[in-house]
């Protein structure tokens, strides 16, 4: 068996080693790189791309480093992990931080929760954060042995809003449904974080390491 070459995107975001770790952990003979070199990316089987924080860093961070475009290459052609924020930036825009354009490879925006509240009318925090069910809509090779409505672990204020139904393939519930899970094509991007989330995060990237980007 052929031994992989996974990386992890750095562009100064993002909580990197512990995805790198969980990577490790799950496809131990595998090589796992966190780089913010354009040639490694490129040259690797699978790319992963986390994120933390803002989005206007986090746009600035892909576009300083030149990785913007990195991003859109590989997302193209080889299998791609968008995770949190690294979801949020495939979409077209983001009305975080007043506005920010995004890198658009998903059709979609990113919303922010706003005025949320509960059956009872009562206001529930935000950010959303903590562990919440994610119901598959879809069947994919991501949720290989995740049984439906396994729960993962959150942490965000804003959420992707897909234009197409046929790209949201889980979805959880924050005061009204919003989309989790997003795939199209070789691409998939999870707004929790299954290097958080235990069991059924692990199984994810291991589904992912695996994945040869076809549906």
């Amino acid at each position: 068996m052929t031994h992989k070459t996974i990386a992890v995107i750095d562009y100064g975001m993002g909580n990197l080693h512990s995805v790198a770790k969980a990577l490790q952990h799950v496809a131990p003979k595998d090589r796992i790189i966190i780089s913010s070199d354009r040639q490694q990316i490129e040259a690797a089987d699978s790319v992963v791309l986390p994120g933390v924080g803002a989005i206007r860093d986090c746009m600035a961070g892909l576009h300083d480093t030149g990785l913007a475009d990195v991003v859109k290459t590989v997302s193209a052609n080889k299998p791609f992990l968008g995770i949190c924020i690294g979801m949020q930036t495939l979409m077209n825009r983001s009305e975080e931080n007043g506005g920010v354009p995004c890198l658009g490879i998903i059709d979609g925006d990113v919303q922010g929760f706003g005025f949320v509240t509960d059956d009872n009318g009562l206001r529930l925090k935000v950010p959303h954060m903590g562990w919440n069910n994610v119901y598959q809509r879809e069947d994919h090779p991501i949720w290989h042995r995740i049984a439906d409505g396994s729960r993962f672990y959150f942490v965000h204020s804003y959420f992707v809003k897909a234009q197409y139904e046929a790209s949201v393939i889980g979805s959880a519930d924050y005061g009204f449904p919003f989309d989790a899970v997003i795939q199209q094509d070789n691409i998939v991007a999870t707004q929790f974080h299954p290097e958080k989330s235990a069991a059924s995060g692990l199984q994810l990237l291991q589904n992912f390491v695996a994945w040869d980007g076809n549906q």
